[in-house]
């Protein structure tokens, strides 16, 4: 009959006991890399796993509690846990992946021309800009260049609001007349 992990040799690799620790990773080994490679189905990344899982037994030794169960079952959770970690894990960087490449895919190929054509776009404006009065001028680049609302723009002003209302309506009206765009 083979030797069983014991609590005993757990408690012995949890005071540093390298040779204990040898025996209890010749008695779990072939079962732990075994649950592994049934999880992850590779080769390097079941060994990766592995290596991992005895670093943690061996770090964590002094933590198993004999009430909770046997030293197997607990070496076998903490196996079984760290490939589903990395599975999940494995998911979610597929997953990034494939949302990575949607976004790709969803964002335009050229973004030269889409800046040449901002730059020209931004001409224009200046350009339509020039042909408000000056006071419409003022209203319209305070409100949606500096970002005021129209009260703070009659108080800086100081106009009524009213006054500040009707400059920047004729003032749009004429910049969407000016660049061509229909209402």
């Amino acid at each position: 009959m083979p030797e069983q992990v014991g609590p005993e040799l757990l408690e012995q690799v949890a005071r540093g006991d390298q040779a204990a620790f040898g025996r209890l990773y010749d008695l779990m080994s072939g079962k732990v890399f075994g649950l592994i490679r049934r999880v992850l189905r590779d080769e390097a990344q079941s060994e990766e796993v592995f290596q991992e899982v005895m670093l943690e037994v061996w770090r964590k030794a002094s933590r198993f509690d004999t009430a909770l169960g046997s030293p197997s079952a607990w070496i076998m959770t903490i196996a079984h846990r760290r490939a589903v970690d990395r599975v999940r894990s494995a998911q979610a960087a597929g997953d990034r992946d494939v949302q990575a490449a949607r976004l790709e895919v969803d964002t335009p190929f050229d973004n030269t021309s889409e800046q040449a054509a901002s730059r020209l776009e931004q001409r224009q404006v200046r350009r339509c800009l020039s042909f408000l009065t000056s006071l419409q001028r003022e209203s319209v680049l305070l409100a949606y260049y500096q970002g005021y609302t129209c009260p703070e723009v009659a108080s800086l002003l100081r106009i009524p609001l009213g006054t500040v209302k009707t400059r920047m309506r004729d003032g749009l009206i004429r910049l969407r007349d000016c660049m061509g765009v229909s209402a």
